[in-house]
């Protein structure tokens, strides 16, 4: 049995660490000032970032149905006769419902996996997917190994600004808090596979020390079942920040800290000056 591994483009993967693992990537889609693109062709974080900046009308979709039936048929032709399917949280994005109407078309059994997660939330359960699958687990092995890691992982967001996600309405539990002072600065997580409030600080840099308290927090509480962590810093357009913040992690917590730019579509719904992290614990063998 072989099984192969699939996601899409908000799992913030580098094109070295697909190629290295086998991983297939479907790509979502984004609209900007009424041009169709793709992510990933030729579209990257940059170019959400100059269309933020010049408040270009930006939206997104999901990959159509046929899109992940194309994937799913060149897997079981390269040899896969089992697919695990994982993807951005299905409170954020159709992208799991379009997966799984292609996986009732799928010429090998497809299991999907909805992560609740974004970024590399979703990104280090699917290279430990892809890991497992190599090692020769079963496909019940691989998806009960990646569900367990995406119920144990935690996203976390300081946003400039809540105008992005209320425009696109992946807003969540945290549309109480429009209004705000603007000195109010939100801490936000995502429960449930939606985003929802956490916190509100006073300023930007109370905020991202917040990050790195509740951070360090968690990876020292980590389950039972966990044998380490990873962790990812993301920002869009906020280098200055984030790179202090992923050095100030590493120096504190006994795991890799991965420092990246959010996706372009993730970043097209939480604005420029975003920073997240994400906490995700490894499974024991």
């Amino acid at each position: 049995m072989s099984t192969a591994v699939i996601t899409d483009s908000t799992a913030t993967l580098p094109a070295t660490v697909v190629a290295e693992h086998g991983i297939r990537v479907v790509p979502l889609q984004l609209v900007i000032d009424g041009g169709e693109r793709i992510e990933g062709d030729g579209v990257d974080p940059s170019v959400v970032i100059e269309a933020l900046r010049r408040k270009a009308e930006i939206n997104t979709s999901r990959p159509a149905p046929t899109t992940f039936l194309r994937a799913y048929e060149q897997a079981a032709k390269g040899g896969a006769t089992e697919i695990v399917s994982v993807h951005i949280s299905g409170g954020l994005s159709g992208t799991v419902e379009a997966a799984r109407a292609a996986a009732d078309e799928a010429p090998v059994p497809v299991r999907v996996v909805d992560s609740r997660l974004v970024g590399m939330g979703l990104g280090f359960a699917v290279i430990a997917a892809a890991r497992d699958a190599a090692a020769g687990r079963s496909v019940d092995e691989v998806v009960e190994r990646v569900e367990r890691r995406c119920g144990g992982s935690s996203v976390r967001l300081v946003v400039h600004s809540l105008d992005r996600l209320h425009r696109g309405g992946r807003i969540g539990g945290a549309r109480a808090l429009l209004g705000s002072a603007l000195a109010i600065k939100p801490v936000l997580h995502m429960v449930d596979g939606h985003v929802e409030p956490l916190e509100r600080v006073r300023t930007a840099g109370r905020a991202i020390a917040r990050l790195q308290e509740l951070t360090v927090a968690e990876c020292e509480a980590l389950p039972e079942w966990a044998d380490g962590v990873e962790v990812g810093v993301h920002h869009v357009d906020a280098a200055t920040r984030a790179e202090p913040l992923a050095a100030a992690l590493s120096e504190r917590i006994a795991g890799p800290v991965e420092l990246s730019p959010m996706s372009a579509v993730i970043g097209a719904h939480v604005g420029l000056g975003t920073i997240g992290v994400v906490v995700s614990p490894r499974p024991r063998d």
